[in-house]
């Protein structure tokens, strides 16, 4: 009953304050650096709305336009700087290397190679045999992605 009573301006102040503490608590629990650049696009909204407080789709326009300009502008860049979860293994030293097939490797087929004395499962888009020497391509979680060499 009591938004019955406020005028428009008055309920988009709570709209566009109530968008940044939903997209805050949305990014707090994610850290994708998404949600926040809605945060602040509802902030220069609800500044918007104080300032000019009928005017709806003037903050509907700045909300759009600085939300979509920080996410596509700032994101990228903030993601460069920021690595979540990022172990380092030396796995990747692997890339390149020389293995030979232990377990042979059907087409889309799990299959094992030998590498620096260990044995890893590999896939390989093509059959590989026994013995057959292979070249490391990549590695797909804890799978060596190989092809014939």
């Amino acid at each position: 009953m009591m938004f019955l009573t406020m005028d428009t301006g008055t309920i988009m102040v709570i709209v566009w304050f109530a968008l940044i503490i939903f997209a805050g608590v949305i990014e707090a629990s994610t850290m994708d650096l998404t949600s926040i650049w809605f945060s602040a696009g509802a902030f220069f909204a609800l500044i918007t709305a104080i300032f000019w407080e009928d005017n709806i789709v003037l903050q509907a326009i700045v909300f759009i336009v600085v939300s979509s300009l920080m996410l596509l502008g700032l994101r990228p860049l903030f993601k460069k700087y920021i690595r979540k979860n990022e172990i380092k293994t030396n796995a990747d030293k692997l890339i390149g290397k020389i293995a030979v097939c232990v377990k042979p490797i059907l087409n889309g087929d799990r299959g094992e190679v030998k590498i620096d004395g260990k044995i890893w499962t590999a896939i390989s888009n093509q059959d590989v045999a026994l013995d057959e020497r292979v070249e490391v391509l990549a590695i797909d979680g804890v799978k060596l992605v190989v092809t014939k060499k």
